[in-house]
């Protein structure tokens, strides 16, 4: 589920001192961050760490750039100006592709890709196609593709023989050595499309593709969805100028969902074979290729989600095996944590089984070697993958986890050899939120570190966690920009309280610089308070929602007692803990959230009569369903889910399963129910473009808002 960076600007008419934060300057360049790495990648020699960074000029204007590990130095590696001058138009198909990536606002470089020998990029820019050649001394830029039409989901295959993309619902490659392209696929037009991944694995799957390549090139699988049994709805965008129509294909829960299919082309002889999956109903979750490119890992879950099967599937006539299963009694989580090995027929795998996220050896028929890791504790790390990567050759597996707390990030390594005792150990010292990925060699790592009074800092690091060299060291000193406002900067305190099952639910508060004095003074609770998502963690303003965290900042520094409580039901921290709101949403996670206010009175600068909250997506939701309770006084609701009829299909059955079957659950997940209770006063913000949260959650709470003559 989406959550937004936008913030509201509410109860702001105090007098602005010089060394104090405005919502001006938190969305003004130079970003109050300082620099930061966007989209860092190794070549594949290790020799270069290339980012992508915004022009002096214009900040969403991105060029490439090159660190280099050995000398330190960093040097503009591709101007995006090399490629296309003037503005650069977007189709459809790439706006909602790069909405679903939260890159829409960006242009010039966004993404690009090495080729596997390092000499070559691949740049997408401007809806066509790019090779830039590293060593060529004259005319590095080639263009691939020059076309009316927009050339999405672009790559270089394993060894580099071909580019493939996305064109016209179709998937075709280049050839590079003759430039002669290829469809691979020629049926997609209308509501058919091939090599695309549909709405809801984009949305809520983490999967942003339809197509795979195999190692050696001679295969490549793909989908093929069909979109004609999922539900047309319209939005209505409305411009200063003008207005318009958009319908659009959503899966609302418990309707039909895209149909999706499984193939496999040879590239030799163009022969298409079919692949079978278990049922119709459910949803393709992953798929990887064996080493042997000849057979393919496809992870298929239900459409209860309860279960999660790994299969294998033989590329040339789609024999099929289970090697492994998971289930749960609430839902399986998905993971991007398997990985096949080079040197021993195993691979590594990531189950939540025991209550908690660990890593598992597997032989290549699915038979349980040992654990990798255990404990009461998770592997996790950005997004749905806690593993870092392996070496083979020192039989060493590196992996983020929490540890040390709940609310850290930490490097860790543990043994891969079967014969070694089992042991973990903690590489990163520094506290707070590490976020790591391996330097190609495994002779170092890159370490992007961040805590709360430590904006993110990059380094290269050896294996006992010490620096060799500083990518960017991000100190807050006169040069910074958020140096200006260091001296009203006011500290987050961390803690935690109980909930009623006796689990520990952690927060994090900023107190106003003169609570000292005497007096009591209003709060701001700000919520997202739902499934794998944590707010409350120890990096630098709120890490991803950095804005964010500088809103917080503000509100505090305006008179503001600012807390943010993780509830039951929030991301990270094990089976029991995440599956309270399991069949009914907005209960415990608003019972704990009570907790927190109960808490906070018995704080002797807080105001128990002014308090507010307030929220984004799952967050609005949430403000929502507290101001049902005499205890909120105001509450600022933005894109909130209404009713979970509305949402799509393999997020709200996860959690509720669907309304067929759960109808009790939904009615008393929903906020119209309750809307009788509200007392206190409402800033509801909906983006009327949204495509996730569907602008009519909204009109039907203002229905109803209305229906009641309350104010809002």
């Amino acid at each position: 589920m989406r959550y937004s960076t936008a913030l509201i600007a509410l109860l702001l008419s105090f007098q602005v001192c010089a060394d104090e934060l405005t919502v001006e300057r938190i969305f003004s360049a130079p970003d109050l961050t300082g620099p930061r790495l966007r989209e860092p990648k190794f070549s594949p020699d290790g020799r270069y760490l290339t980012f992508l960074q915004g022009k002096a000029t214009n900040q969403d204007q991105l060029d490439l750039w090159a660190f280099d590990t050995r000398t330190g130095e960093s040097r503009l590696l591709v101007d995006s100006q090399a490629f296309i001058s003037g503005p650069e138009r977007l189709s459809p198909e790439e706006e909602a592709r790069r909405e679903r990536q939260r890159t829409a606002s960006l242009r010039g470089i966004v993404e690009y890709e090495f080729s596997s020998d390092g000499t070559k990029l691949l740049v997408p820019i401007g809806g066509d196609l790019f090779v830039y050649d590293l060593k060529a001394r004259r005319d590095p830029v080639r263009r691939i593709t020059d076309t009316e039409a927009y050339e999405t989901d672009a790559r270089f295959s394993p060894k580099g023989r071909y580019v493939s993309f996305i064109r016209d619902q179709d998937l075709f490659i280049v050839d590079l050595a003759t430039g002669a392209e290829r469809a691979l696929t020629t049926d997609g037009e209308g509501l058919v499309q091939n090599g695309v991944a549909e709405f809801v694995a984009q949305e809520e799957m983490g999967r942003n593709t339809g197509y795979w390549w195999a190692p050696d090139e001679s295969q490549v699988a793909f989908t093929r969805i069909d979109d004609s049994p999922v539900q047309e709805v319209e939005r209505f965008e409305i411009f200063a100028d003008t207005a318009r129509v958009v319908k659009q294909r959503y899966p609302a829960t418990g309707t039909p969902n895209t149909k999706v299919e499984l193939k496999v082309i040879a590239l030799d002889s163009g022969k298409v074979t079919s692949m079978p999956l278990p049922q119709a109903d459910g949803y393709l979750a992953r798929v990887n290729w064996f080493p042997d490119s000849k057979r393919l890992a496809v992870q298929w879950q239900t459409r209860d989600q309860r279960r999660l099967d790994l299969i294998r599937l033989d590329a040339a006539t789609g024999a099929s095996t289970t090697l492994l299963t998971e289930t749960s009694t609430g839902w399986v989580e998905l993971h991007n944590d398997l990985e096949f090995l080079k040197t021993r027929d195993a691979f590594i795998w990531s189950s939540r089984r025991s209550g908690y996220k660990h890593l598992y050896l597997y032989d290549l028929d699915g038979t349980l070697i040992r654990p990798l890791t255990q404990g009461e504790w998770m592997v996790v790390g950005d997004g749905e993958s806690g593993l870092v990567g392996v070496d083979e050759k020192r039989g060493l597996v590196y992996f983020m986890a929490t540890e040390v707390s709940p609310i850290e990030r930490h490097l860790y390594v543990t043994s891969l050899d079967t014969k070694t005792p089992q042991r973990v150990r903690r590489i990163s010292q520094e506290p707070g939120t590490h976020n790591v990925r391996l330097v190609p060699g495994n002779q170092l790592y890159l370490d992007t570190w961040s805590s709360p009074e430590q904006p993110p800092s990059v380094s290269l690091r050896t294996f006992d966690g010490k620096v060799k060299r500083w990518v960017v060291r991000n100190a807050l000193d006169e040069a910074h920009p958020y140096y200006s406002f260091k001296a009203a900067h006011l500290p987050e305190e961390y803690g935690s309280i109980k909930a009623s099952d006796g689990q520990d639910l952690y927060y994090r508060l900023i107190k106003p610089a003169n609570v000292e004095r005497g007096g009591r003074f209003p709060v701001v609770i700000d919520v997202y308070g739902g499934p794998s998502v944590q707010y409350v963690r120890k990096d630098w303003m709120g890490g991803a929602r950095v804005s964010q965290g500088y809103f917080r900042q503000l509100l505090a520094q305006r008179g503001f007692v600012v807390f943010s409580l993780d509830n039951r039901g929030t991301g990270f921290r094990g089976v029991a803990f995440e599956s309270a709101l399991h069949r009914q949403l907005g209960k415990i996670e608003i019972e704990d959230q009570l907790r927190g206010v109960e808490f906070l009175k018995t704080l002797p600068y807080v105001d128990p009569e002014r308090i507010g909250i307030m929220g984004w997506s799952y967050g609005g939701y949430m403000s929502l369903m507290a101001l049902a309770h005499p205890q909120f006084r105001a509450a600022v609701a933005g894109a909130p889910v209404v009713d979970w009829t509305l949402y799509d299909t393999h997020y709200t059955e996860r959690y509720l399963g669907t309304p067929q079957e759960n109808r009790d659950g939904y009615e008393r997940s929903s906020v119209l129910p309750y809307v009788d209770n509200f007392k206190g006063r409402l800033l509801l913000v909906h983006g009327m473009a949204d495509d996730n949260v569907l602008f009519t959650n909204s009109t039907m709470l203002m229905q109803k808002l209305q229906s009641l003559g309350r104010q809002f």
